[in-house]
């Protein structure tokens, strides 16, 4: 199967039988990133995290913050 990066528009190949392949087929919602740009975003996104000035909203806060 022929997919296309959401991000650097590269073109590249996976396997029809694999589970990326069949979520990119039956949920158009579901997009594709290429290895690069998804390992350039978790080092960027890392990087901030190490500087204290950005909140990570994926994880539940604790009660003791509200």
């Amino acid at each position: 199967m022929r997919v296309k990066c959401v991000i650097c528009d590269k073109i590249e190949t996976i396997d029809d039988e694999s589970l990326m392949a069949k979520r990119l087929r039956n949920r158009p919602i579901h997009t594709y990133m290429c290895k690069d740009c998804h390992d350039r975003i978790s080092e960027k996104t890392n990087a901030r995290l190490e500087t204290g000035n950005f909140r990570f909203y994926r994880s539940r806060p604790d009660k003791d913050e509200w």
